[in-house]
C-alpha cells in the first residue's frame, strides 16, 4: 500500500500561532519547513510553490475543510491510506492518564515519557508518549513521526491513534501493545516471567521483518527506519511484533541515488558501520540492525555490553564464537534449555551474519531474509522428535541470494528424500507383491501339466 503525503494536514502540526503578527524564525520553525520542504520533493501533486507562499496555519484552508480549532472533543485527519488520526488537546490526553500519575507510567524511550491510558471518548486503551523537551528527540521527531504513521498501514507497524500540538505540548497516541517489547522478554526477564520459546522467538523474527519488507518495499517513496532495535519492536497479543517509534526514518534514496547522506543518528551496537563511518544511509542500513536483533533473539545477548571487552558488539561476540565446533552450546540462549533443532538454529545463523556482512552489498534484500525466515520458522519446534536432519552448509564464498536459496533448497530437499523413501518402500512392496502373484501363477500351470 502506498500513501500520497499531500494527504496530510500539516498547518494541523504547526504550533498555534496568532494572526497578523510578525515573529522572529526558531529553530523548531525551520525543523518543520525542512521536513515540509523534504516531502514536496515527493508528492508531485503538492505543485510548485510561488515564493513567499509557505504552507501554514496562514493558508490551512486549502488543505482542510475547516480551519483547525481548539476543542476537547478530537477531530479526525483523513489520509490517502484511509487512516485517521485523532487530534487531541492536552486535557484529553491528560484526562486519559489521570493526569499522568506514576502509576500509568510505563517506560520511557529516546522521545519521552510512556503512559498507559485510557480514552474517555471510547474506552479504548492507549498509549501515551509524551515529548520530553531536554531529551534525546524533539519537533522535527515528532512531526516525522506522526506523518509516517499517519500515511502508512501494516499489520507488523504499530498503529498511530492520534497525536496532540497543544502549544508547546507534543504528544503521541498509539494501540497499546499488552506484551511490551522485544526486549523485556530478552534482556530484562522478571523472575517470574516465562522465556520465550523458540517457535515464538521465530514468529517474532518472521514478523518483524514483514514490517521492515514493508517500509523498504511497498511504502512509496521507500522508508528508510534507521532505528531497529529489540526495544522498538513491540508485542501485542499472542506476541504479535509491531515495529514503532519512527521518529528517526528517513526517506530511502529515489531515482539514481544510491544513498542518503544524514547526519549519523541510532542506538550503538545496531549500527552498520558503513553508515556510523561516513553517514551515508541506505536499505542496507537496516537490513544490518535487523541482522543484530536476530542475534539478540537467538543467543539472548544485548547488541552492545561493556563487560564483554573487546567484544562489546555482539556481533564480534557471536562471529567469534561461530568459528568453534561447538558454537550451538557457546551461542543458544541458555533460556531456551535446548528446545530447539539445531540445523534450524544454525540456519537462523547464517541469515543473521549475512544481514550483518560488514560489506553492505552482500548483505540480502529484506525481501530475501522475509522468505528465508517465514520458512524456517515453518519448521516448528516439537519437543518430542528426536530425529535431527543434517542439512549442508552452504558454501564459503556463496553469493547472500545464493545462500537464502540454498536454505529453502536444503529443507525443501528434507522433505524430497522423505517422500522418495516412502516411494521407494511402497514400489518395492508392489514389486514384491508382483513377484509372489507370478509365482503362484506359475505353481498353478506346473500343477495343470503335471497332472495332466
Amino acid at each position: 500500500m502506498s500513501a500520497c503525503l499531500c494527504s496530510v494536514e500539516f498547518s494541523a502540526l504547526h504550533p498555534i500561532a496568532k494572526p497578523k503578527e510578525k515573529k522572529r524564525k526558531t529553530k523548531q520553525n525551520n525543523d518543520f519547513d525542512l521536513i515540509e520542504g523534504e516531502l514536496m520533493g515527493y508528492c508531485g501533486c503538492f505543485g510548485p510553490r510561488k515564493k513567499g507562499d509557505k504552507l501554514g496555519i496562514e493558508d490551512k484552508s486549502r488543505y482542510a475543510e475547516e480551519p483547525v480549532k481548539q476543542e476537547s472533543s478530537p477531530q479526525k485527519v483523513q489520509t490517502n491510506a484511509d487512516i485517521k488520526a485523532q487530534i487531541f488537546t492536552f486535557q484529553d490526553l491528560s484526562n486519559a492518564t489521570n493526569k499522568f500519575r506514576e502509576e500509568r507510567f510505563i517506560g520511557r524511550g529516546g522521545f519521552g515519557a510512556v503512559y498507559r491510558g485510557k480514552l474517555e471518548s471510547t474506552g479504548q486503551v492507549v498509549a501515551i508518549k509524551q515529548l520530553d523537551h531536554s531529551g534525546f528527540q524533539g519537533e522535527k521527531e515528532f512531526l516525522v513521526e506522526v506523518l509516517m504513521l499517519s500515511l502508512m498501514y501494516h499489520s507488523n507497524l504499530v498503529k498511530l491513534i492520534g497525536y496532540c500540538a497543544e502549544e508547546d505540548q507534543r504528544l503521541l497516541v498509539y494501540e497499546y501493545m499488552p506484551l511490551g517489547s522485544l526486549e523485556d522478554h530478552l534482556l530484562d526477564i522478571r523472575p517470574d516471567q516465562e522465556p520465550l520459546d523458540w517457535n515464538t522467538r521465530m514468529m517474532i523474527a518472521a514478523g518483524s521483518a514483514k514490517g521492515l519488507a514493508y517500509l523498504h518495499n511497498e511504502a512509496d517513496p521507500p522508508v528508510i527506519y534507521r532505528d531497529l532495535k529489540s526495544a522498538n519492536i513491540l508485542l501485542g497479543d499472542d506476541f504479535h511484533p509491531k515495529l514503532s517509534d519512527f521518529g528517526l526514518a528517513k526517506f530511502g534514496p529515489t531515482g539514481d541515488k544510491s544513498h542518503v547522506s544524514t547526519r549519523v543518528m541510532g542506538t550503538h551496537g545496531y549500527c552498520a558501520p558503513e553508515y556510523a563511518k561516513t553517514g551515508k544511509l541506505t536499505t542496507k542500513s537496516d537490513i544490518f540492525s535487523f541482522g543484530v536483533v536476530l542475534l539478540e533473539i537467538l543467543t539472548g545477548q544485548p547488541a552492545m555490553d561493556e563487560t564483554r571487552g573487546r567484544e562489546r558488539m555482539l556481533v564480534d561476540w557471536a562471529r567469534t564464537r561461530f568459528k568453534d565446533k561447538n558454537c550451538i552450546s557457546l551461542l543458544a540462549d541458555p533460556l531456551l534449555k535446548g528446545g530447539f533443532s539445531e540445523s534450524i538454529f544454525k540456519k537462523v545463523l547464517e541469515v543473521a551474519f549475512m544481514c550483518t556482512n560488514e560489506n553492505p552489498a552482500l548483505r540480502p534484500s529484506i525481501k530475501d531474509a522475509v522468505r528465508a525466515l517465514d520458512y524456517l520458522a515453518s519448521h516448528r519446534y516439537e519437543p518430542n522428535e528426536t530425529k535431527k536432519v543434517r542439512i549442508k552448509e552452504p558454501e564459503e564464498h556463496s553469493s547472500p541470494n545464493e545462500k537464502l536459496n540454498m536454505l529453502d533448497k536444503d529443507l525443501e530437499r528434507e522433505r524430497a528424500v522423505a517422500e522418495a523413501k516412502l516411494w521407494g518402500e511402497t514400489l518395492r512392496e508392489q514389486r514384491l507383491q508382483n513377484v509372489q502373484n507370478n509365482q503362484d501363477v506359475l505353481d498353478s500351470w506346473a500343477n495343470k501339466i503335471h497332472h495332466g
